[in-house]
C-alpha cells in the first residue's frame, strides 16, 4: 500500500510513538506571533526554562496588533521583542519588517517541500500549500516546540479534495475554497490533513494553493497539503538555487513528497469547477455558503481587503482591476491591507495603491488587526463586512458585526455598489 505525502511526512520526522496512534514528530519549523507566543514564553520564564531548542527553527513576528493599540498590545510586542534578542533569534520581524506571518513566511523562503512547521495559529495550514505539514497547536504543544523541537500529533488520515473541470471567468481560489467548505461542513475534516490535487489545483500559482490550505481548517481539518511540483520550485528558486541545478531538478527532488498512486483516502470528493459561480458566506459559518447571485442586493457598510488568505500581490491585482476608473459607494468605506511590506512595496510599483486610494480605500499597514477584530478596521456593532478574510464567527470582526467571506474581486465590486454583488457584471 502506498503512502500520502502526510504519511511520507510523519514517517521521515519520527521521533517515539508514546502511545498507539500518537507520533511525536521533529519540527522543522517553529513558527511564533505575539497573540499566542507571549504566554509560551513567560510559562517556560516561570518554569526557569527559558531556552529554545534551536534559534535557527524559530521564526518570529509581530503581526497582529501593529503598531500596538494600548499598553496590553505594546507589552505583549515588547515581550516579544526581548525573547528574541535574548536567544540570538535572527528571523525576528518587528515593526517596519513585519507582515502578516502566513504570507511573510512563505515570502522568505522559510518552508520546504517535506517540511513540519507549528504555530500558535489554526490558519498554520496555510504552508502546506508548499507540500509541507503544517499545523496550530496549543500553547502547551507550542511550549513543548520551542523548547524541545517536537510536538504531538495523532496519526495522520488524508481527505482527498479533487479539482476538476474549466476554472470559469471571475471564479478564483477563494470561491473554490468557499464551495468545499459548504460541501464538507465545518466538521468534514476533523482529524484530517486535506490534500487538495486535480489539474485547477496544478494550474494555480503558489497564492492560490495558499488560499485554498489557509481554510482548510474551517472545515475542521488539522492541515491542508497542495503536492509540491514546478510551480513550487519557480517560487522558492530565489532561497535553493545553491540546492539545485535547475527549478526542473528541485521539483523532481520535490517529487519524493508527492502522494503515491495508490495510497489510501478517508474520503475522496471531487469538485468539479466548471459551472462555479462566486461565492460568499451568509450567517456565522464558513460552511455557510451561497452563490452571490443569491445573496446580491446584501447590505455592506465595510469592505476588507487582506489577510493570510487574500492580502498578496495576486489578489490586490484582482481587486485593482474591477476598482480601476471607479469609485466606491458613498454608504461604504473600503479598508485595504497589503499583508508584506514587499507586496505593498510592488503594489505602489503597479499602481495598485493609487487605484484603491481614488477609488475612496483607506491603505493600511501589513496587520492581521481587522480579521480578528483587534484593530484598523473592528466593526461596529449591527455593521456589515464584505471581508476576503477567512472566518465570518458571530463577532469576530467586532461585537455584534456580520462578515460575509469572498474573494477580493467580489470584495471590490460590493465596494462600488455598497451590496453584495456578482463580479462578473465588472470584467470586460
Amino acid at each position: 500500500m502506498g503512502q500520502t505525502i502526510t504519511e511520507k511526512i510523519f514517517a521521515a520526522h519520527l521521533r517515539d510513538t508514546p502511545t498507539p496512534g500518537n507520533m511525536v514528530l521533529d519540527i522543522d519549523v517553529i513558527m511564533c506571533h505575539e497573540i499566542t507566543t507571549p504566554i509560551a514564553i513567560m510559562d517556560l520564564m516561570e518554569k526557569g526554562m527559558d531556552r529554545v531548542c534551536d534559534p535557527k527553527r524559530i521564526k518570529a513576528v509581530i503581526d497582529h496588533v501593529t503598531p500596538p493599540k494600548d499598553s496590553k498590545t505594546a507589552t505583549q510586542a515588547k515581550i516579544m521583542r526581548d525573547w528574541a534578542r535574548r536567544h540570538n533569534i535572527k528571523d525576528f520581524f518587528d515593526i517596519g519588517r513585519n507582515g502578516v506571518c502566513h504570507a511573510l513566511f512563505p515570502e522568505k523562503g522559510f518552508i520546504r517541500p517535506g517540511n513540519t512547521v507549528i504555530m500558535g495559529d489554526s490558519h498554520t495550514c496555510t504552508h502546506g500549500a508548499f507540500g509541507a505539514f503544517a499545523a496550530g497547536v496549543g500553547t502547551t504543544d507550542l511550549e513543548v516546540g520551542i523548547l524541545k523541537g517536537v510536538c504531538a500529533f495523532r496519526a495522520p488520515k488524508s481527505l482527498k479534495v479533487e479539482v476538476v473541470g474549466t476554472l470559469p471567468r471571475g471564479v478564483v481560489a477563494k470561491d473554490i475554497i468557499l464551495n468545499v467548505i459548504k460541501q464538507l461542513t465545518v466538521n468534514g475534516g476533523t482529524d484530517m490533513v486535506i490534500e487538495f490535487c486535480g489539474p485547477v489545483v496544478d494550474a494555480m500559482n503558489m497564492a492560490s494553493r495558499m488560499t485554498l490550505c489557509n481554510m482548510a481548517v474551517e472545515a475542521g481539518a488539522t492541515s491542508g497539503v497542495c503536492q509540491p511540483d514546478l510551480v513550487t520550485a519557480q517560487y522558492l528558486w530565489p532561497f535553493i538555487k545553491d540546492e539545485y541545478a535547475s527549478p526542473e531538478a528541485a521539483a523532481e527532488s520535490f517529487a519524493t513528497w508527492r502522494s503515491d498512486a495508490d495510497a489510501r483516502y478517508e474520503r475522496v470528493l471531487t469538485v468539479d469547477v466548471a459551472n462555479l459561480a462566486p461565492q460568499v458566506t451568509f450567517g456565522y459559518r464558513p460552511d455557510n455558503v451561497k452563490d452571490i447571485t443569491e445573496m446580491e442586493g446584501t447590505r455592506i457598510d465595510q469592505i476588507y481587503i487582506g489577510s493570510c488568505t487574500n492580502g498578496r500581490i495576486e489578489d490586490l491585482r484582482e481587486a485593482a482591476a474591477i476598482l480601476r476608473g471607479k469609485t466606491i459607494a458613498d454608504s461604504v468605506r473600503g479598508i485595504l491591507a497589503p499583508a508584506t511590506p514587499a507586496i505593498y512595496s510592488q503594489a505602489l510599483k503597479e499602481g495598485l495603491i493609487k487605484i484603491f486610494m481614488d477609488s475612496g480605500f483607506c491603505v493600511s499597514n501589513p496587520t492581521c488587526g481587522a480579521c480578528l477584530g483587534m484593530s484598523n478596521g473592528v466593526l461596529a456593532d449591527g455593521e456589515v463586512c464584505a471581508s476576503t478574510t477567512n472566518r465570518n464567527f458571530n463577532g469576530r470582526m467586532g461585537k455584534g458585526g456580520m462578515v460575509h467571506l469572498m474573494s477580493p474581486a467580489s470584495a471590490a465590486a460590493a465596494a462600488i455598489t455598497g451590496a453584495i454583488t456578482d463580479p462578473r457584471r465588472f470584467l470586460a
